[in-house]
């Protein structure tokens, strides 16, 4: 990103902990969301993860948590430079540059679901707004409803696709233990040529089980992972309509100050009070310019949403066409795969006297 610090090379390394994501983050979401941006949310913590692996247990759920770290991470890391204001952040900078960061800290609250819970606390603040706004703009009415409904609908579809991936996982073991099974009855058979079929079926399923273990991969990292990384983002993109929300609430407010500031005025008049006339003027000027500033505040932020939305969307039906395509061809290379290893088998069983 930068040559000059860098040098000509264009691949270089960083040591990054995961605390460091999370600062990174915050230090977005305190600058760029109070603008209208959608900030990439990182991965949820993982405590029972990331204790099996500083304890080294070398299990396969300890090697699938690494690996699902590191591919969670980097799309995170991809979403926050592909975005046009934060890759200029100079906090997104060092965090790509810099030989050792100061260690990040106060993220507990940031881990797990605290991303989520985060955001729909200030959701909730919105809501709770003593001034309800009357919206004019009825554009983004709808597509905060679109939102929340696409929300939803990922969230029951994540539901399936875990659940599918359970089930691909149990059919490994199953198959497993079926390829053992043929294995020991083919050993004990008498009949030459149905020996060898069955040590030969037991092969075929041998083989049919790591192909099930690829599509449980294909299902989770393909798939389950890129709905779990869009409910998080759509709770991101729900964070910055609460921004324009907040922006027309202050906007309002200083208008409600205003006119509590001209009424007061008017009374000192009515009271003949010129010493204190000075004082309520300046205050009505500085109240002006509060109400002018705000309002510009709530038009510029509205069109960052609008814009950021946009964008999003863009972004979203690309991801989706660029997945649902990679775990289709996973899977036909998968079923090709089966038809070959099923048409090698058919002369064994046919040979069966």
């Amino acid at each position: 990103t930068n040559p000059e610090k860098i040098g000509q090379s264009k691949v270089f390394s960083v040591r990054r902990r995961f605390s460091d994501f999370l600062g990174l983050y915050e230090k977005l979401s305190v600058k760029q969301s109070l603008h209208g941006c959608i900030i990439p949310l990182p991965p949820e913590k993982s405590v029972v993860g990331m204790t099996k692996v500083k304890v080294g247990m070398d299990d396969p759920s300890s090697v699938e948590f690494v690996e699902r770290r590191r591919a969670a991470l980097e799309r995170y890391l991809q979403r926050v430079v592909s975005h046009p204001s934060l890759l200029q952040d100079p906090d997104v900078r060092e965090f790509l540059e810099r030989e050792d960061l100061p260690r990040a800290v106060n993220t507990q609250a940031l881990s797990g679901a605290g991303f989520l819970k985060m955001i729909n606390k200030a959701s909730d603040a919105v809501n709770k707004m003593t001034i309800k706004m009357n919206e004019s703009d009825t554009w983004f009415e709808d597509k905060f409803q679109e939102v929340e409904n696409e929300e939803q609908q990922l969230r029951k579809l994540h539901v399936v696709v875990d659940s599918l991936v359970i089930h691909r996982k149990e059919l490994c073991g199953n198959t497993a233990v079926f390829a053992k099974s043929l294995a020991m009855l083919g050993n004990s058979e008498d009949n030459t040529a149905l020996s060898r079929a069955l040590s030969q079926l037991a092969e075929v399923e041998d083989k049919m089980e790591q192909l099930h273990q690829e599509q449980a991969a294909s299902d989770f990292f393909i798939f389950a992972e890129l709905l779990g990384d869009y409910i998080r983002l759509l709770g991101a993109v729900r964070g910055c309509f609460d921004q324009r929300m907040r922006a027309w609430q202050r906007w309002q407010e200083a208008q409600s100050t205003l006119q509590k500031k001209r009424e007061a005025e008017a009374k000192l008049l009515w009271a003949n009070k010129p010493d204190k006339l000075q004082q309520a003027k300046e205050e009505i000027t500085e109240w002006e310019a509060r109400v002018t500033q705000y309002e510009r505040d709530f038009d510029r932020i509205g069109m960052t949403v609008r814009k950021e939305v946009l964008r999003f969307e863009k972004e979203k039906a690309k991801d989706f066409k660029s997945q649902i395509i990679k775990y289709l061809e996973a899977m036909l290379q998968s079923q090709q795969r089966l038809i070959k290893f099923w048409e090698a088998f058919l002369p064994e069983a046919k040979a069966i006297a």
